[in-house]
């Protein structure tokens, strides 16, 4: 009998220990939860509210302005004209 009783008892332990673990295991979730949407806002934060919108724009004019300088130098300064007046099209039209 003192067998029977005492798997009794370890059988309500691991039952108390499982619901313990179980409950921890669910809170720990939660506060993953909760860290990986704060992580989400303040990457959106930083991708999109901080990026200057003028960024974009300045590039293209860049790259506008490198293609024009490497037609130059490349020596197709013939076609220099027409890239640019392309290039001045693109840039309005955006």
């Amino acid at each position: 009998m003192v067998d029977n009783a005492s798997a009794g008892e370890q059988y309500e332990d691991f039952g108390r220990e499982t619901l313990e673990c179980s409950k921890d295991l669910e809170r720990m979730t939660e506060q993953m939860e909760k860290i990986s949407v704060n992580v989400t806002w303040m990457t959106y934060d930083m991708v999109v509210l901080r990026t200057d919108p003028q960024l974009a724009k300045s590039l293209k004019r860049l790259k506008n302005e490198f293609v024009q300088c490497k037609a130059v130098i490349c020596g197709s300064g013939d076609n220099l004209v027409d890239q640019r007046i392309v290039a001045n099209q693109k840039t309005t039209q955006e």
